[in-house]
């Protein structure tokens, strides 16, 4: 019997499907809510016995992220986090035919028990800073947004009384002020690491990427795993084509997938659009979509989807943006 209770974890947006090795001939198995209790849950039930679990969860982009920390934080957890394409590859190898959630986790769970096991490092402190400042940040930036929605109804309703709009002006006015100090420490995170700063850098070197746009993309995307691509980045970001067809003639548009991180799939609109009016290449290669037919968001979506290539090309070889590698327009 091995020292170690062996678990298999497989991670999805919502939920997480887990299969345990209790030592005893049969496999546990049980699904759990994506969430802090659904990780506390977890921990308790890894932790019942006296064996030192092992656990390896496929990288999933962000959504094994929080369950990774919760279990090494628990600190009596061995976490491995293993890439999809090596997991893809064991489970073909093993002939697994069928692919749900279950068989996914038990293919984790063989996994850990014949590979070598490699322990996962959590982030830097200083990045899951950044990344909780910049997520507090969004969701002030919502509730201003629905504020200001809110006055501009109140002002067309010639009943609402003056104390209503002035509340609301208050409320706008605070949000503002904790939005900029929230910012501001931000900033102060990204200054007192080295990588951050020159990674914050590089984006602010895009004609486009202000200062917040700068924070909340450097957030998102540090605390991604190492060795993903750049296609794996824009599939993460849920910009990556979904295809519909039902029989042999209905064929529908294709649409971006939707699923993955919202947060910086927000935190690239307004940056792209704004590239696309004054950042000379990336207009053009704006231009050169639309003069081939693509509506005016399909352009902006694929500018975005650029962008993020262009942003791993700079952290990869840590330098500015450049144009001429975004777009070269045939002569």
């Amino acid at each position: 019997m091995t020292k170690h209770l062996l678990c298999g974890v497989d991670v999805s947006a919502k939920d997480f499907s887990v299969a345990i090795d209790p030592g005893t001939g049969r496999l546990w198995e049980g699904v759990f809510n994506n969430d802090a209790a659904g990780h506390r849950k977890l921990v308790r039930r890894l932790t019942r016995g006296k064996r030192r679990p092992r656990v390896c969860v496929e990288a999933t982009g962000i959504y094994h992220l929080d369950l990774c920390l919760a279990l090494a934080q628990a600190g009596d957890i061995d976490v491995m986090v293993a890439n999809p394409r090596t997991t893809k590859d064991f489970a073909r190898a093993q002939l697994r035919r069928s692919k749900t959630d279950r068989t996914d986790a038990r293919s984790l769970l063989e996994f850990v028990r014949r590979m070598e096991f490699s322990a996962w490092v959590p982030p830097d402190s200083s990045i899951l800073a950044l990344r909780a400042f910049s997520r507090r940040i969004q969701a002030l930036l919502v509730s201003r947004a629905q504020e200001k929605n809110r006055l501009h109804a109140d002002e067309a309703v010639s009943a609402t009384p003056p104390a209503i709009r002035e509340s609301i002006e208050r409320h706008i006015e605070a949000i503002n002020a904790e939005v900029d100090a929230l910012t501001e420490a931000a900033l102060e995170v990204v200054r007192s690491d080295t990588v951050l700063t020159q990674r914050f850098d590089h984006l602010v070197s895009v004609k486009g990427i202000a200062q917040a746009s700068a924070v909340t993309l450097l957030a998102e995307l540090s605390v991604l795993p190492a060795g993903m691509t750049a296609r794996q980045w824009v599939a993460h970001a849920g910009l990556d084509p979904r295809h519909s067809e039902s029989g042999t003639s209905v064929q529908a548009a294709v649409r971006i997938s939707k699923v993955g991180n919202r947060h910086l799939r927000a935190a690239l609109f307004l940056p792209a659009l704004v590239a696309a009016q004054h950042e000379e290449q990336v207009r053009a290669f704006y231009q050169h979509l639309i003069t081939r037919g693509k509506k005016p968001m399909q352009a902006l979506v694929a500018v975005m989807r650029k962008l993020l290539h262009a942003i791993h090309g700079m952290f990869q070889w840590d330098d500015d943006f450049d144009g001429t590698k975004f777009f070269r327009a045939q002569a």
